[in-house]
C-alpha cells in the first residue's frame, strides 16, 4: 500500500503573529540603537564623557580581570574568583536604582499605550540590554575570575558556558529588578532610594578599596598574599546562583562532575525563574492602572496644614522664614538637592571612616565637613529653574534680596551646624583630641561661614541650570559640566583663602601656648561676618542681575 507523506497546513495568522513579534524585537534593540545615538548627538561634551567613560570602564574592567587571572595558581585565588562575581552581582542587582530614570529603554510604562505583547516585549528588552559596554565590562570581569577559578581543560570547558550564562543571568536580573520596580523607581520615592544607595555604594568602595590597600601592603611588606580570609566565603558563594555557575567551574577542575552540573543548574533555574518574574512584571504594569498618585486629599491637606503650622512657629517672621521654608521642603522632597546634601554629609563620613581605619584619625577631620557643607550655597537658584521668576517678580528692595539669601543660608545652617558639631564630638572620642575640640570646631564653623558667603556670591554671579528630569545624580545641564568643576574648585579655593586668617590666630595660639578655645567662639563670630557680609553684598548684585540669572537656570 503507497502512502503519500503530507504536511499540516501552516496557519497564516500564526505565521503573521510569529513576524510581528520579530518585528517587534527588532524595533525594540533599534529603539536602543536610536536613543543612544541621539543622546550623544545632543551635546559634544556629553557625547565625549560617554567615550571616555566607556573607555576607562573597560580598561579599568580589562585590568581587573587581568589581576585576578594572575591570581591563577595562588591559594585562595578561586575564593577570591567568587567573591568578585558576588560583588558583580550585587552590582548588577542595583543598578536600575542608580540608572533607571537616565536609560529609557529600561521603563515598559512607556510603551503601556501600545498594542504590544508581553512575550515579544520581553525579549526585545532583553536583547536591548546586552547593547552596551555594560554587558561587556561584566563579560571581562567574569572571564578573568573564570581564569581564576579553572584548573585543567575541564575547568575551561565549563567556562566557556558558565561564563556568557552569569553574564545573561547578570542582565536578566537587573532588568528584572528594574520591572518589577519601575512604578516606584520612576517616582520621587525612588530617586530618593537613589541617593541613599549612592551614600551606601560610596561607603562600600571605600571600604572595598581599604581591603585592597591592606592586601597590597601585606603583600608588599614580604608576607606574601595570603587570601585565606575568603575560603569560609567561597564555601558558601560556590552555592549560591548565579556565582554557583563559576563554582562549577571550580568543580570541574576539581574533577566533581555531579557538583558542577548541579551548579550550572542552580544557575539555569534561577535565570528561569527571573524572566518568568520579569514576565509577569510586564503583564501586570501592561493590564493594571497606576494608583501611586491617588491618595487622600482632605487627610493629606489636615497633615500638610498642622505640619506647615508647627514648623512656621520656630522659622523667623517675613521673607527669611518663606525662604527658609521653601529651601528645607527642596532639601526633604528634591531628590537632587538630596544628592547635594548627602553627597557633602557622605563623603566627610567616608573621610572619618578612612581616617579611623587607617590610624591617622584626628578631630581636624571635621574640616572636611566644614567645607562640603559650606559649598551647598553654590547655585542656590539653579534648582529654582523657570519658577525662578515667581521668586524675581517678588523682589523690589535690597531688603527683601538680603531677606531671601539669608532664610536660604539658615536653612543650611540648620542642618550643617548640628551634623559638624556632632561629627566633631565623635571624631574626638575615636581619636582621643578632646583638647583640640574647641579649635576644630571653631575652624569648621569659620569655614562653614565662609563657604555660605562665597557659595552665595557665585550663585549670583554664575548661575547655571540644574536638569529638572533624569538621574537625580546629574548636577549640570549638557554642556555645563566644565562650568560647574571651575565653580567648584574656585569656591574651594576662595573659602581657604578667606578662613586663613582664623588659621594664622589659631597657629600663634599655638606656638604662644596661648588659650586655644578662643578660636571656638571666634569661628563662630568669623564665619557668621563672613556670611553676612556675602548676603549684603550678593543682595546688591541680585537686584541687578535677576533677567540673567533667569535666563542662566532655563534649562534649554
Amino acid at each position: 500500500m503507497t502512502t503519500a507523506a503530507t504536511t499540516a497546513p501552516r496557519d497564516p495568522a500564526a505565521d503573521r503573529q510569529v513576524a510581528a513579534d520579530r518585528q517587534v524585537v527588532r524595533a525594540l534593540v533599534s529603539l536602543k540603537l536610536r536613543l543612544l545615538r541621539n543622546g550623544l548627538r545632543r551635546s559634544g561634551g556629553r557625547a565625549a564623557a560617554y567615550v571616555v567613560g566607556s573607555v576607562g570602564g573597560l580598561l579599568a574592567a580589562a585590568g581587573v580581570a587581568v589581576g585576578i587571572a594572575a591570581l591563577h595558581g595562588h591559594h585562595g585565588a578561586k575564593d577570591a574568583a567568587l567573591v568578585l562575581a558576588t560583588a558583580l552581582t550585587l552590582a548588577w542587582a542595583a543598578l536600575p536604582l542608580f540608572l533607571f530614570t537616565s536609560d529609557e529603554s529600561a521603563d515598559p510604562t512607556r510603551l503601556t499605550m501600545l498594542p504590544l505583547r508581553p512575550r515579544p516585549l520581553l525579549r526585545g528588552m532583553l536583547l536591548a540590554a546586552l547593547v552596551g559596554p555594560g554587558p561587556v565590562v561584566a563579560l571581562l570581569l567574569l572571564s578573568g575570575a573564570a581564569v581564576a577559578a579553572a584548573s585543567g581543560a575541564a575547568s575551561a570547558v565549563v567556562a566557556v558556558v558558565a561564563v556568557p550564562l552569569t553574564a545573561l543571568t547578570l542582565v536578566t536580573l537587573s532588568r528584572a529588578v528594574a520591572v518589577g520596580n519601575a512604578r516606584l523607581l520612576s517616582s520621587r520615592r525612588g530617586r530618593d532610594f537613589a541617593v541613599f544607595g549612592g551614600l551606601l555604594f560610596a561607603f562600600l568602595i571605600q571600604g572595598a578599596n581599604i581591603l585592597f590597600q591592606s592586601i597590597s601592603h601585606q603583600a608588599r611588606s614580604g608576607g606574601g598574599l595570603d587570601l585565606s580570609a575568603l575560603a569560609p566565603w567561597g564555601d558558601v558563594l560556590r552555592w549560591v546562583p548565579p556565582v554557583s555557575a563559576l563554582g562549577a567551574v571550580r568543580s570541574a577542575g576539581e574533577g566533581s562532575w555531579a557538583p558542577a552540573a548541579a551548579q550550572l543548574l542552580e544557575t539555569v533555574a534561577l535565570l528561569v525563574l527571573l524572566l518568568r518574574w520579569w514576565l509577569a512584571c510586564l503583564v501586570r504594569l501592561m493590564v493594571t492602572a497606576d494608583s501611586s498618585t491617588l491618595s487622600a486629599a482632605p487627610t493629606v491637606s489636615t497633615d500638610s496644614g498642622r505640619r506647615t503650622r508647627w514648623a512656621a512657629r520656630l522659622l523667623p517672621p517675613g521673607r527669611a522664614g518663606a525662604a527658609m521654608q521653601r529651601h528645607l521642603r527642596y532639601a526633604w522632597r528634591e531628590p537632587r538637592a538630596k544628592v547635594a546634601i548627602f553627597s557633602g554629609v557622605g563623603m566627610t563620613l567616608v573621610f572619618c571612616l578612612l581616617s579611623a581605619v587607617q590610624g591617622w584619625a584626628s578631630v581636624y577631620v571635621v574640616l572636611v565637613g566644614g567645607l562640603l557643607l559650606g559649598l551647598q550655597m553654590l547655585n542656590l537658584f539653579g534648582m529654582d529653574g523657570s519658577a525662578f521668576w515667581l521668586i524675581a517678580l517678588t523682589l523690589n528692595s535690597p531688603g527683601d534680596a538680603r531677606a531671601e539669601l539669608r532664610g536660604r543660608m539658615l536653612a543650611a545652617a540648620c542642618y550643617a551646624v548640628p551634623f559638624t558639631a556632632v561629627l566633631s564630638v565623635l571624631a574626638a572620642a575615636l581619636s582621643g583630641g578632646w583638647a583640640d575640640l574647641p579649635e576644630a570646631l571653631g575652624l569648621t564653623w569659620a569655614l562653614l561661614g565662609c563657604g555660605f558667603g562665597m557659595g552665595i556670591l557665585l550663585s549670583v554671579l554664575v548661575p547655571y541650570a540644574m536638569p529638572a528630569g533624569g538621574s537625580p545624580m546629574q548636577n549640570a545641564a549638557p554642556g555645563q559640566s566644565g562650568l560647574v568643576l571651575g565653580n567648584m574648585l574656585g569656591s574651594m579655593v576662595g573659602v581657604l583663602a578667606l578662613t586663613v586668617p582664623l588659621g594664622a590666630l589659631a597657629v600663634t595660639l599655638h606656638l604662644a601656648g596661648g588659650p586655644t578655645w578662643v578660636v571656638l567662639p571666634a569661628g563662630l563670630l568669623y564665619g557668621a561676618a563672613v556670611a553676612a557680609l556675602g548676603i549684603r553684598i550678593a543682595a546688591r548684585l541680585l537686584l541687578r542681575r535677576l533677567p540673567e540669572i533667569l535666563g542662566s537656570v532655563i534649562e534649554r
